[in-house]
C-alpha cells in the first residue's frame, strides 16, 4: 500500500533518502583568545540568512569573545560589539543581518516573543547566547539549519563541540580554522 503525503508517495518504509541528514560533528582546540576570534572570523563565512548559531559553555568560555570575531567579520574590524546582556538583543547591519541575543536573563522561555527573536531570523541570521534558556526544543524550532558551539575549558585554553545540523552539516566539513 501507498501513503501520500503532499507529493511524495511512500511504500510504508522509510527509506535512508528521506530521512534528515545526520548532524556533523567537529571538536576544536582553542588556545586563547586569539584563536576563539579565529574561529568566529571562519564561521561568519559561511552564515547565510534564516540560520541560527547557538553558543553554549559556562560563564567565561568564550561566547561572546567568539560572536565578536563573527560579527566583526561581518561588519568591520573596528565594529562596537558590546555583550547584549542587559538589552538582550543587540542588531547589526551586514550581509546578512545579525541578530545578537544574549538569553542568560531571560527567566522564561515565553518571553522570547516580546524580544523579536523569530522575526529577526526571518530577517537574518541571529547568534544566540544561552540558547538552553528557549527551553525543551525551542533551538530546534527556530531553525532547522543550525549550529551548536558548546565552548568548555581544556588545559589553559578552551575547546569548542560545533555540531551542524541542516546545511550546517556541509558547512562545517567546508570550515577551516
Amino acid at each position: 500500500p501507498r501513503l501520500t503525503i503532499g507529493s511524495q508517495k511512500s511504500s510504508g518504509s522509510c527509506p535512508a533518502s528521506r530521512m534528515p541528514p545526520l548532524p556533523e560533528v567537529r571538536e576544536i582546540p582553542l588556545a586563547d583568545e586569539v584563536a576563539t576570534t579565529r574561529l568566529g572570523a571562519a564561521l561568519a563565512q559561511h552564515v547565510a540568512a534564516g540560520e541560527a548559531l547557538l553558543l553554549s559553555g559556562d560563564l567565561g568560555m568564550g561566547k561572546s569573545t567568539l560572536a565578536r570575531g563573527l560579527i566583526r567579520a561581518l561588519t568591520r574590524p573596528d565594529e562596537d560589539v558590546p555583550s547584549p546582556t542587559f538589552t538582550l538583543v543587540q542588531f547589526y547591519e551586514s550581509t546578512p543581518p545579525v541578530a545578537h541575543f544574549d538569553l542568560y536573563r531571560l527567566e522564561d522561555p515565553r518571553e522570547i516573543d516580546e524580544i523579536g527573536l523569530y522575526e529577526a531570523i526571518d530577517d537574518g541570521a541571529v547568534l544566540i547566547e544561552w540558547p538552553e534558556r528557549l527551553g525543551t526544543g525551542g533551538a530546534e524550532a527556530l531553525s532547522p539549519d543550525r549550529l551548536s558551539v558548546t565552548l568548555e575549558a581544556d588545559g589553559a585554553g578552551r575547546r569548542a563541540h560545533l555540531t551542524g545540523y541542516g546545511v550546517w552539516a556541509g558547512k562545517l566539513k567546508e570550515l577551516h580554522v
